[in-house]
C-alpha cells in the first residue's frame, strides 16, 4: 500500500546538523498524505517531533525542537525532509516518518498515523 523509507541518520557532535529524508511510495501513486516525524529514545515512548500537511500550509513542531528543526516536503519527489540544526545529546533517538491520508488533516498523535517507516538512527555525541 504505502511504503516509507527514511535515510540521513548518523553520528554527529553536539551543535552539528543532519538532514533526514523520507521517500513515500504508494501502489497507486496518486494518494495524498499528511506527514509526521517522530522519534524514540531507548527506554522511552515514541514522541512527536514535527508534522506537515500535504500543501505545507500547516506545520507543527514539538516545543523541544522549535527553532532548531525544520520540516519540509517536495511532493514532486514524494519526499519529506527534516532539517535538524544545533543538535543536542537529548536528540539522540531513532527517527521515524509517518503518513496519514491528507483529508484527515495533520495531527501530533502517534496513534493517528497509519503508515510508518523503519526508522533511522540519530546519535549526538557530546
Amino acid at each position: 500500500q504505502v511504503r516509507l523509507v527514511e535515510s540521513g541518520g548518523g553520528l554527529v557532535q553536539t551543535g552539528g546538523s543532519l538532514r533526514l529524508s523520507c521517500i513515500v511510495s504508494t501502489r497507486t501513486g496518486s494518494s495524498t498524505y499528511a506527514m509526521g516525524w517522530f522519534r524514540q529514545a531507548p527506554g522511552k515512548e515514541r514522541e512527536f517531533v514535527a508534522a506537515i500537511s500535504w500543501t505545507s500550509a500547516t506545520i507543527y513542531y514539538a516545543d523541544s525542537v522549535k527553532g532548531r528543526f525544520t520540516i519540509s516536503r517536495d511532493n514532486a519527489k514524494n519526499t519529506v525532509y527534516l532539517e535538524m540544526n544545533s543538535l543536542k545529546a537529548e536528540d539522540t533517538a531513532v527517527y521515524y516518518c509517518a503518513a496519514r491520508p491528507a483529508r484527515l488533516g495533520v495531527t501530533l498523535s502517534v496513534a493517528d498515523y497509519d503508515y510508518w517507516g523503519q526508522g533511522t538512527q540519530v546519535t549526538i555525541s557530546s
